[in-house]
């Protein structure tokens, strides 16, 4: 059974083997935790995005890059529905959290980071990305051993803390 935390602060600096990136479909950076990953993580991440999805990524799924300058070993990239653009298919958000366990899984991660997915910029309504997010990666059957949620304000670290402890 994966060990599920919250905790507050930046992704970026998460010392896990993967750290989840909240992509756009593009798959060419932009803003948000996707914009705050290529900042910190350097050239290399967008030039892996390039060269491993020359077409993009759909909603839902997800890939693997490098890392690059992230105390991570990898990237993995999903794309979140856009809530604000009318993506409302809630097994699009929660088959982003299954596909990044199952690449971490391929990848031989044990211990991985999430943000929280489609609750910024694209607007899901913040109790039910939460409940997502908990009740999806405490379910999945993984080979991850740690999963962080970790959030960028402390409403959101008490609105995940507050799911996880629901048990």
């Amino acid at each position: 059974m994966v060990e599920l935390t919250a905790v507050l602060g930046d992704i970026t600096v998460q010392h896990v083997d993967a750290v989840v990136n909240a992509a756009n479909t593009a798959m060419r950076g932009g803003g948000g935790v996707d914009g705050a990953i290529h900042r910190a993580g350097g050239p290399a991440i967008l030039a892996d995005c390039i060269e491993r999805f020359p077409h993009g990524l759909a909603t839902g799924d997800a890939g693997w890059t490098t890392a690059g300058e992230l105390p991570a070993r990898w990237v993995i990239h999903t794309v979140g529905p856009n809530h604000s653009a009318g993506q409302r298919d809630r097994s699009l958000l929660v088959s982003c959290y299954r596909r990044s366990l199952e690449v971490a899984d391929e990848l031989g991660a044990s211990a991985v980071a999430f943000p929280l997915i489609s609750a910024g910029v694209y607007g899901w309504p913040l109790d039910d990305a939460v409940a997502a997010a908990v009740d999806t990666l405490r379910t999945c059957e993984t080979q991850v051993e740690a999963v962080r949620i970790v959030a960028f304000s402390e409403h959101l670290h008490a609105l995940v803390q507050a799911r996880i402890a629901q048990g």
